[in-house]
């Protein structure tokens, strides 16, 4: 089975200088449905004005993207086990460190996830641990990344 992921990036000089590095880094990223983005460099990369301060750098969605499927496939495995899932809200933290090669890289990212529950079945802490081992086991973007992704008080995976 495959399937297929699009985004389109779009980027123009607009008459700005270049070679001198004086350009902007700012950017939209179009995804399906007609979803717009304002995308940048990092301003703690690229200073301002040259990046924007009110767009998404690829590390922040890099950190958000494994956040978030995180967050989905522990909601369906909680659903499957008949857990209700009221509130899921991740303050996920990336860092950035140098690889063996001296290359910068997204070298970890902790996720810090609040969760409520109610009804019936409330998990315990030790089953909430295993949604979240389970959770990391079958997400999609965990499994295509090197970066070291852990859950705040857990065991590493």
């Amino acid at each position: 089975m495959t399937h297929e992921y699009r985004a389109t990036i779009r980027w123009a000089r607009n008459g700005e200088s270049f070679s001198d590095g004086r350009y902007t880094r700012g950017h939209v990223w179009s995804f399906d449905g007609g979803i717009e983005v304002p995308a940048s460099a990092s301003p703690s990369v690229v200073p301002l004005p040259y990046s924007l301060e009110n767009a998404v750098d690829p590390e922040e969605a890099f950190v958000a993207a494994i956040s978030s499927c995180h967050m989905l496939t522990f909601l369906s495995i909680a659903a499957k086990k008949r857990f209700v899932v009221d509130r899921y809200e991740d303050k996920a933290l990336g860092l950035m460190t140098k690889n063996d090669g001296g290359k910068l890289y997204v070298s970890k990212v902790t996720l810090d996830p609040v969760i409520e529950f109610s009804g019936e079945k409330i998990p315990t802490p030790e089953q909430i641990a295993d949604l979240h081992h389970l959770s990391h086991q079958e997400c999609f973007i965990a499994n295509s990344v090197l970066t070291e992704i852990v859950v705040a008080g857990l065991p590493s995976h």
